[in-house]
């Protein structure tokens, strides 16, 4: 009996110790892996085909990403004032025996306002040989400004694009699989900016979700980036005749105005259509009488001579 009982005891240590056996490391999900940069950021696996539908990456993360050769890619970073972001591209071109020859990437940045931002640094443009298996790009941005003149184009606080595709490519080759791995790095802050003399009121941020109905955000309030760079309005300078034209006011000054200059419009016109030449009267003089006609005599008699 004792035996039985030892030989039970046994197989319940047994099998509660399977229970609590940790699982196994091939369990983990691959998107909850660290950044191979070493920032510890996951990575990810996802990417856009246009603005509307860029994928958000923040600063030190990094995107891995299987995608077709010819297709437009967008993702999407925020940057603040006084940040110079740099944004590196690998991409993993394939097999050398299923192309046809040189291909060409070019990565460019946009801002909220989705303008094209010119680069500082790095090759933004680069051209593989039909050999080659990577080609290495990146792009850097100029220093984010606290505020810019309307005509600028100065890189402002807010949201930015990275658009990468394929500017020159053999017609065989669109639809080849690659690899594309995108990592974006941020430096400075607002310590680094630059005394402009002003302030951005919002930074370019595009609006989210869009296509939400306003019921719907109005009922689920969600902070948005632009709500930490929101500034107070900055208050109107008054005069002394402020008050008098402005409200309620408004209206009867304007009546009163109107309908003096339409009295001396009238006046005026008057005027100059009934007395054209002011108030003058050209005095009156009476018509000359003719001149007498002078008396005729009875005609002539013809002469008769006596010695007929």
């Amino acid at each position: 009996m004792r035996k039985l009982r030892t030989a039970a005891a046994t197989a319940a240590a047994a099998f509660t110790g399977l229970l609590l056996a940790p699982a196994p490391a091939s369990a983990a999900s691959p998107s909850a892996s660290p950044s191979p940069s070493g920032t510890g950021k996951p990575v990810v696996h996802s990417v856009g085909t246009s603005f509307l539908t860029a994928t958000t990456l923040a600063s030190g993360q990094d995107a891995d990403v299987p995608v077709s050769t010819g297709d437009y890619l967008y993702w999407a970073f925020p940057a603040a004032e006084g940040q110079t972001a740099t944004v590196q591209v690998k991409v993993t071109l394939p097999d050398a025996a299923d192309r046809h020859g040189p291909q060409t990437w070019t990565v460019e940045l946009f801002d909220g306002l989705r303008r094209r931002q010119s680069c500082t640094a790095g090759p933004q443009n680069g051209t593989a040989e039909q050999g080659a298996a990577t080609l290495e790009l990146s792009c850097t941005l100029r220093q984010i400004r606290s505020w810019a003149e309307p005509w600028s184009g100065d890189p402002l606080p807010g949201t930015y694009y990275v658009r990468l595709s394929t500017t020159d490519i053999p017609q065989t080759d669109l639809g080849l699989a690659s690899t594309v791995h995108v990592h974006v790095a941020t430096k400075g802050g607002a310590d680094d900016a630059q005394p402009e003399g002003g302030s951005l009121k919002a930074p370019l941020v595009p609006p989210v979700n869009a296509g939400a109905t306003a019921a719907a955000e109005a009922a689920v309030p969600s902070p948005s980036a632009s709500a930490a760079y929101a500034a107070a309005p900055a208050e109107e300078e008054g005069h002394w005749y402020s008050d008098l034209f402005s409200g309620w006011n408004t209206r009867w000054w304007w009546t009163v105005a109107g309908g003096v200059l339409a009295a001396l419009a009238g006046v005026l016109g008057y005027t100059l259509t009934r007395h054209p030449r002011g108030h003058r009267h050209r005095p009156h003089h009476p018509a000359p009488a003719p001149a007498p006609v002078p008396h005729q005599g009875p005609p002539a008699q013809p002469r008769q001579d006596s010695w007929q």
